[in-house]
Parts: C-alpha cells; structure tokens; sequence
C-alpha cells in the first residue's frame, strides 16, 4: 500500500501498486466502490500482467482519506488523483476507469494531459442526469439533500444498494459519498462527454451489450473513441464477466 497527500490540509490518497514496467496503468472505481477490489483480477490477469499497476481509490473512498471539508466535484477529484499520480512519479499512464471513475478520468485527461496517455473507459459517466428518489446509484443519491442524507438517507440508500455495492460502499465517507453523487450527476461545463470527444489521446469506451447500443455512440465513433460492447455482463463489467474484460481491455490497450 502507498500513499500520498493531496490536499493542503494533508488528507491521503492511498493505491495498492503491482511492481512492472512503464507505461503505468492506473485503475479507478466507481462511486462507492475501490479499486483493489473491483480491479485486482484484471491487473494480474495473464493478458495484462507485467505492467505497473496503481490501483488507486479515490478521495473519500477505500482506504483513502475522508476529508468532510472537501467538495468533491470531479475536478476535485481530478486534481487530487493528479497529485497523488505526481507523487508516484507517474507520467503518461493508460487510465483504466469506471463509472464515476470514468468521469474523473476524463476530466484528469482534459485537465492533466501529461498524465495520461490513453483511456479505457468502463461504462462512464458521459452526461448530466435527473436525480430521483428511490432511483439506484447516483440519481437516488443525489435526490436526498446533504443534512438529510447523513440523518438516515443513506440507510435507505444501503437498502436499495444490495450486500455487494454496500461492501465497499460501506467504507465510502457519507459526505464523500453524497457530494460525489451530486457533483456526478450535475456533471461538468463542458460535459464529459464533450471534454472526451477533444482528447488527443487514443481512447476506448467498454460497456455493456445487455444494455443495448449506447447512446450517441456514433459521434463518439466519429471523433476516433472506439465503442465496444461486452457480452453476458452488468454495469460492473470486469466482475460479472472477468475474461471478457480483460480481452477487451487488452485489445484496448493493444
């Protein structure tokens, strides 16, 4: 385990790192989750092995720190993951991210060019959303204020969440966990969507064939972001169907 500070008040960021060579590969969660769980199999798996692998968990998430005073907008998180990158001495990382952790990694790319250099996004977040009670992820999240959330939302939350998302979700700060659903939901100016589309950098977008087509794909197709759908698999892509997902990321990274 390694870790750095990310803030002027000292608060930590900490990643699991699997010794190898450069590039680096960076693997970010989702909101609610932690990398060292939902990524280790992927990174020791025999199509991706060999490579330095930071399994790095987010500001107010994992075994990172949990700072109550910090926003956590995506370029919050953004910024912070960059210093911790800085830290590890990490230049032109290919960025292996999912959902909220697909959001901050493209900020990260926008805002922090020389640390990237090429995305694997894992059934991110491209756009704004409506928040809605009762509604599983961010949008029933971000339907419940900050006072009432920390009153006893979060507990209907936990409910609705399942014993597998509340694992993780469970060592998530409240206000962590409540300001990044938010801030996810309300997205960015420009959109993620838009900031993916202007990024230099070679760029893949993994998700869910069960799903269906995902939307607006062919203007993504149209600025060179590959769109790949992945068979027999959920939202969380590499747990529900490892193989498939490590085949993908591998071409992705090819």
């Amino acid at each position: 385990m390694h870790s750095a500070a990310v803030t002027t008040e000292g608060d930590r960021i900490r990643w699991a790192e699997l010794p190898g060579g450069d590039p680096a590969r960076v693997y970010v969660h989702g909101l609610g989750a932690t990398s060292p769980l939902y990524f280790a199999g992927t990174a020791v798996h025999p199509l991706l092995a060999g490579r330095r692998s930071l399994l790095i968990d987010l500001l107010g998430h994992g075994h990172s720190d949990r700072p109550t005073s910090f926003a956590y907008t995506l370029e919050d998180h953004a910024d912070a993951l960059a210093a911790a990158l800085r830290a590890a001495k990490v230049t032109g990382a290919e960025v292996v991210a999912h959902s909220m952790g697909g959001a901050v990694a493209v900020v990260l790319a926008a805002r922090h060019p020389e640390l990237v250099s090429r995305l694997v996004l894992v059934d991110a977040n491209l756009d704004p959303l409506t928040p809605e009670r009762g509604a599983l992820g961010s949008r029933g999240i971000a339907a419940y204020g900050e006072e009432e959330f920390l009153a006893g939302g979060w507990r209907e939350v936990r409910d609705r969440a399942g014993e597998a998302w509340w694992a993780t979700m469970r060592l998530t700060g409240l206000e962590a966990l409540h300001r990044s659903a938010v801030h996810l939901v309300r997205g960015t100016a420009p959109t993620m969507r838009e900031l993916l589309l202007d990024l230099p950098v070679p760029r893949t977008f993994l998700y869910p064939e069960p799903d269906g087509p995902f939307p607006r794909a062919a203007d993504l197709e149209a600025a060179g972001v590959r769109v790949v759908p992945v068979l027999d698999c959920g939202h969380t892509i590499m747990l529900d169907n490892p193989e498939a997902f490590a085949r993908a990321t591998a071409e992705a990274l090819a």
